[in-house]
């Protein structure tokens, strides 16, 4: 049987490309820090190089999914982006170089947010502009993962704002539809005008296991779907799926100096190799949220 290394497989995003790869047949382990309810499950610190070196002993997966990244340090330190964004990173590809039977294909996930807030519709040979550490980890990460574009195949992906059910109400969707399920009267919200390129989480996955599946390598590919909603567009949907208006509060704390105002994605490179692109209803991904 095909085996497939899923590193952040516990995480939001990590749950649905495990359910993608196991209904392409593949045997599927999971790899991070906590529990998880993967069957195969090995927990592993990508910190730690020889953890990393025996996880990838162990498995010897035919394809990689590296997805286990930070996002959030709600009072630490910012190194600890790079700490793990890049040298995780970095050990978990020279680890996999080493093994005695490479996998056919890396993808590694990176951010549109290395894009910043570069105007128009970003593509993947604009240049980036990060304005966080987060994203410039990220930025930072696919560097070094392209110095190993001759000894792996490897894509590197940036994927667009995408939620559906399961995800963190620290982000924005998930909160509002919080709220609605809540019934609750009032939203404290920043900046309701930014403009995101929303997906659907199973679309993004489903793009992920087709590009593991595709001859693309040492490359660069956007995941979106190609158009932008704003924070309060996805407000009025809410509130026709819920029947009922909620009043939103603007909260100054929650405006951020270096916010990217829109952040818009171009998806022809995705659709070219993979023939497929996001195309799930927002308005379906909320119905899911909603009432799950």
């Amino acid at each position: 049987m095909r085996t497939a290394l899923v590193t952040g497989a516990a995480g939001f995003t990590g749950r649905y490309v495990v359910e993608a790869l196991a209904l392409r047949g593949y045997r599927v382990f999971g790899a991070g820090l906590g529990p998880s309810s993967v069957e195969d499950w090995i927990v592993c610190d990508l910190t730690d190089k020889s953890e990393v070196t025996e996880m990838v002993r162990r498995v010897v997966p035919n394809v990689v999914v590296h997805l286990a990244a930070l996002t959030f340090i709600p009072e630490g330190n910012p190194k600890d982006f790079y700490n793990v964004n890049v040298f995780g990173a970095l050990n978990l590809l020279e680890a996999l170089a080493a093994s005695a039977k490479p996998p056919s294909k890396v993808l590694v996930a990176s951010s549109a947010n290395v894009y910043g807030n570069t105007p128009g519709e970003l593509r993947e040979d604009m240049c980036p502009a990060p304005v966080n550490h987060y994203a410039a980890s990220k930025l930072a990460m696919e560097c070094m993962v392209k110095t190993w574009f001759d000894r792996l195949p490897i894509v590197i992906t940036r994927p667009f704002n995408y939620t559906g059910p399961g995800q963190d109400e620290r982000f924005i969707i998930p909160k509002i539809v919080g709220h609605f399920k809540r019934h609750e009267e009032t939203l404290r919200l920043g900046d309701i005008s930014v403009e995101r390129d929303f997906s659907d989480v199973e679309d993004v996955a489903e793009a992920y296991v087709l590009l593991l599946l595709s001859g693309i390598q040492s490359e660069v590919v956007n995941v979106c779907r190609g158009e932008t909603l704003s924070v309060g567009n996805i407000l009025e949907e809410m509130g026709e799926i819920a029947g009922y208006k909620i009043e939103v509060e603007s909260d100054p704390s929650l405006f951020r100096p270096n916010d990217i105002k829109r952040l818009a994605g171009n998806n022809q490179k995705l659709r070219a190799v993979t023939g497929f692109a996001p195309n799930i209803p927002i308005r379906e991904t909320l119905r899911k949220m909603y009432f799950a």
